[in-house]
């Protein structure tokens, strides 16, 4: 069983409308990208650590620096939003917070323990 994420042909056919025009050459495969793009992120994991199965890493992250820089994921949330029933309780959190390794022994003074 593979634990990598598609995006369904029903997801697609909502997405398509924010993507941008290809201007020239053909795009790689939207939603072979874009499931990429989401499994990543979703796994917090690196570029270089995609599975094959979603094409080259550098393609991958292409994509997705380029359309940020335009906007386009952006647009993407806000239409999916107004979409929703009730577009007042939409809430995305994209936290991530690292403490440092000594942050845990801020408190403790050398040589003293509590008992």
């Amino acid at each position: 069983m593979s634990n990598l994420y598609w995006l369904t042909e029903a997801q697609m056919k909502r997405l398509r409308p924010y993507f941008p025009k290809s201007r020239g050459r053909v795009r790689v495969d939207d939603c072979r990208v874009l499931s990429g793009i989401i499994f990543i992120n979703h796994n917090g994991l690196k570029w270089c650590d995609a599975p094959a199965e979603y094409g080259p890493p550098k393609t991958l992250y292409n994509r997705w620096k380029r359309w940020s820089d335009m906007g386009v994921f952006a647009r993407i949330m806000m239409g999916l939003a107004e979409q929703a029933p009730d577009n007042a309780t939409i809430s995305i959190d994209a936290t991530y917070l690292k403490a440092h390794r000594t942050a845990s022994s801020l408190r403790l003074k050398k040589g003293c323990v509590d008992a």
